[in-house]
């Protein structure tokens, strides 16, 4: 058995697209981290949900641009391969996204990084109380 919880099942990360899910830091703040297809093994991998250049996030709840193996920054075009997290072109040319330490094993997905802990499936204001307020726009 795995350590680790459970993220998602493989067949929830869509093949092109992410998978958005909310995990606590070592410092109890919580971020945004996606969930991609990968061509090497295991097949997943996992990266915060924002470009190194100026914290974009790639995921804004539908699902970040992938083409090519590779995630478009919606800012300014930078893209990262989806496997290594290598940028090099554009405004991040040069940087690299963090990793974030996965298990995939039978047939589903598990946080294994001791830097994090998983809150949620979706983004960190998915889990915001309904308003009150009266006012609709």
């Amino acid at each position: 058995m795995t350590d680790g919880a459970k993220i998602a099942d493989v067949d929830d990360i869509p093949a092109s697209g992410s998978y958005l899910f909310t995990a606590t830091d070592a410092f109890t703040n919580e971020t945004e981290l996606i969930l991609v297809r990968c061509a090497e093994e295991p097949g997943i991998q996992a990266w915060p949900n924002t470009c190194t250049h100026q914290q974009q996030a790639f995921d804004r709840g539908d699902g970040a641009a992938i083409r090519d193996g590779q995630i478009i920054c919606p800012r300014h075009g930078s893209l990262f391969d989806v496997c290594a997290g290598a940028c090099d072109n554009g405004p991040a040319a040069g940087t690299e996204l963090s990793s974030v330490k996965i298990t995939v094993e039978d047939g589903s997905v598990f946080l294994s990084d001791d830097n994090y802990t998983f809150r949620h499936a979706g983004g960190t204001g998915d889990d915001d109380p309904d308003s009150t307020s009266h006012i609709s726009f």
